[in-house]
C-alpha cells in the first residue's frame, strides 16, 4: 500500500515538473521582444532596402528644368562632318565672274564679227558678234558702222534700245541689225558697198566684217539698231 502511494506521488511530481518546464519555455518564447513597427514600417534596429524619392515633385521639376535654382556644371564634346559639292563657275580667287567688276568691254580685240544680209525683213543685214575672250564682256550702245567711202556713220534706231546692257559670256553672241536701204526709194539713189568696218562704243579700233562678194546696196536711209541678246529682237528693229 505504501509502495503504491509512493509511486503515485512520484508520477504526480513528474507531471508537475513537466508542466512547469512547459510554462517556463512558453514564457521565454512569448517574452522575447518583437521588433517594434515604426511609422515608416521599419523595425527598430532593423535594415530596409529599397529606393525612394523624398524630393517633392515641385522641387524636382525646378532642379531638373533649365534655368532652375539648382546649379550644375558639365562638359561635353561632339563632332560633325559633312561633304557636299557645288558646281559653278568662278575666278581663280573665288569671285563671281559675272560681277560688274570682273567684266570687260567688248572690243575688236576680244571678239569676232560677221555681217550678212537676210531675206526677211527686206533690206536688213544681221550683225553678229562673238566673245572670243576669257571674261564676260559688255556691249554698250550700238555698233559703229563704216562702209567704204562713207563720210559718216549711220544713226541708231532709238526705239530698239534694250532695258539693260547686253553682256556676253565667253563664247556668247550678241546681235544688231542694219536697215540698208528704203524699199520705196525714199533714201535716194544709193550705191553698192563691198567692205565694212565695225567699231564698238568706247573703243577707237575697228574690226573688218567681210561682206558677200557682190556687196550690199545702201542708201541715205541707212540705220542701225542697238546691241541685243537675240537675233529675232534685233531684226524687229
Amino acid at each position: 500500500m505504501r509502495t503504491r502511494m509512493l509511486a503515485a506521488a512520484t508520477v504526480a511530481l513528474a507531471a508537475l515538473s513537466l508542466t512547469a518546464c512547459g510554462s517556463e519555455d512558453k514564457v521565454r518564447d512569448e517574452g522575447a521582444a518583437k521588433p517594434s513597427q515604426g511609422p515608416s514600417g521599419e523595425g527598430a534596429g532593423g535594415t530596409s532596402s529599397g529606393t525612394g524619392d523624398a524630393t517633392p515633385s515641385g522641387e524636382r521639376t525646378k532642379s531638373q528644368g533649365t534655368g532652375g535654382d539648382t546649379g550644375g556644371s558639365g562638359t561635353g564634346s561632339g563632332s560633325g562632318g559633312g561633304k557636299g559639292t557645288t558646281s559653278g563657275t568662278g575666278t581663280a580667287d573665288g569671285s563671281d565672274p559675272d560681277a560688274p567688276e570682273n567684266r570687260v568691254p567688248c572690243t575688236a580685240d576680244n571678239t569676232s564679227i560677221t555681217a550678212a544680209p537676210v531675206s526677211r525683213p527686206l533690206n536688213h543685214m544681221l550683225i553678229t558678234v562673238t566673245n572670243t575672250g576669257s571674261k564676260m564682256c559688255d556691249l554698250p550702245g550700238h555698233p559703229i558702222l563704216k562702209f567704204e567711202g562713207a563720210q559718216s556713220v549711220p544713226p541708231v534706231i532709238e526705239d530698239s534700245k534694250p532695258q539693260a546692257v547686253t553682256s556676253l559670256k565667253p563664247g556668247g553672241k550678241g546681235y544688231a541689225a542694219a536697215i540698208l536701204s528704203a524699199g520705196d526709194g525714199a533714201g535716194g539713189e544709193g550705191r553698192t558697198a563691198t567692205s565694212l568696218q565695225i567699231g564698238f562704243q568706247g573703243s577707237d579700233r575697228m574690226a573688218d566684217a567681210a561682206l558677200q562678194a557682190r556687196g550690199v546696196h545702201i542708201d541715205d536711209s541707212l540705220r542701225v539698231s542697238y546691241w541685243q541678246s537675240d537675233s529675232a529682237t534685233a531684226l524687229l528693229s
